[in-house]
């Protein structure tokens, strides 16, 4: 058969096909219809608060640092300021613990770790010193209330050279050791809940009974998750000169944990007029069907990269 043959052939069999494809379609019948889509408002999932310290621009406010990148040294001077939607320096704050605004600045690895109070100047630059003598990549918090606004947490990045001997994150661990003190921690911590922890202070094996107030607590507690950097809400229990809050041994929080997962906390507690500052690492958790409380993911990120506020 020629060319011509074959083609005509070919043509008349594609007939055919069609033509019963079209006889078993009419006797099934047409497709169902999809079923119709929802509104994509009422088919989103209801939003959920971000942790702080993520971004470094929320409701119209900005985390701008001088000098985002510099060199490794003891005492280097850092400043930045908070804009608001215009650009323009923020001047006015409301004071909270204490202070017009606190500034957390961490190593991503949780190697490094630093809670300071800068100073403000009049055209709205804040200034301080920070020890910056391990080099590598840092996280700076800025944690504050705008004047006329609410309170907020933002985040930038902090880069400096230097060689960067990089820690793996700490083991989980009930108690932590500083300068003589011994802080335990006694809690449950759930995903997705207000949780209650308790951190007592000993020194050579004796209950301390007279911390002093530092930032309006008797302590101060950052809890950051190690997977991202977030920094998460917590909140002391009590306040000093209330009638009800002994000053030590134990200061009560709230932690709220937004995921199952490894978090870094940094309780700083004053004591003899030093304050000092315990570290811990803690697993958090993934409670079962049943709401009993298992085992961490241990395929958990552990990249120390970039939901948020803590006293």
């Amino acid at each position: 058969m020629n060319a011509t043959g074959k083609f005509a052939g070919f043509t008349l069999g594609l007939v055919a096909v069609f033509g019963i494809a079209l006889g078993v379609g009419a006797l099934i019948g047409p497709e169902p219809a999809e079923p119709a889509a929802h509104d994509e408002h009422e088919a989103a999932a209801p939003a959920t608060e971000l942790p702080g310290g993520l971004m470094a621009t929320d409701q119209g406010y900005t985390l701008a640092l001088d000098q985002p990148n510099t060199e490794a040294a003891a005492q280097v001077s850092t400043s930045f300021r908070i804009l608001d939607r215009t650009g323009a320096p923020v001047t006015q704050y409301v004071n909270s613990h204490d202070k017009d605004l606190h500034l957390i600045v961490v190593r991503r690895d949780m190697a490094a770790f630093q809670h300071v109070h800068p100073v403000l100047d009049e055209a709205g630059t804040w200034t301080v010193p920070l020890n910056l003598s391990r080099a590598g990549d840092y996280r700076v918090y800025a944690d504050f209330t705008p004047a006329g606004g609410s309170n907020l947490t933002l985040g930038a990045d902090l880069r400096v050279a230097g060689d960067y001997d990089v820690q793996a994150l700490p083991a989980p661990a009930p108690t932590a050791k500083v300068d003589g003190y011994t802080v335990t921690l006694d809690g449950t911590v759930t995903p997705g809940t207000a949780s209650q922890v308790s951190l007592s202070v000993s020194r050579d094996g004796k209950p301390v009974t007279d911390l002093q107030p530092y930032l309006g607590a008797y302590g101060h507690l950052v809890a950051l998750r190690a997977a991202d950097l977030a920094y998460l809400h917590v909140h002391p229990e009590g306040s000093p000169g209330d009638g009800v809050t002994a000053p030590g041994p134990g200061i009560d929080f709230v932690v709220n944990a937004p995921s199952a997962g490894d978090y870094r906390l940094f309780l700083d507690f004053q004591h003899e007029g030093v304050v000092r500052t315990a570290e811990f690492t803690l697993r958090v958790a993934q409670p079962d069907a049943t709401g009993v409380t298992g085992p961490a993911p241990t395929n958990a990120p552990d990249d120390h990269g970039t939901p948020g506020h803590g006293h």
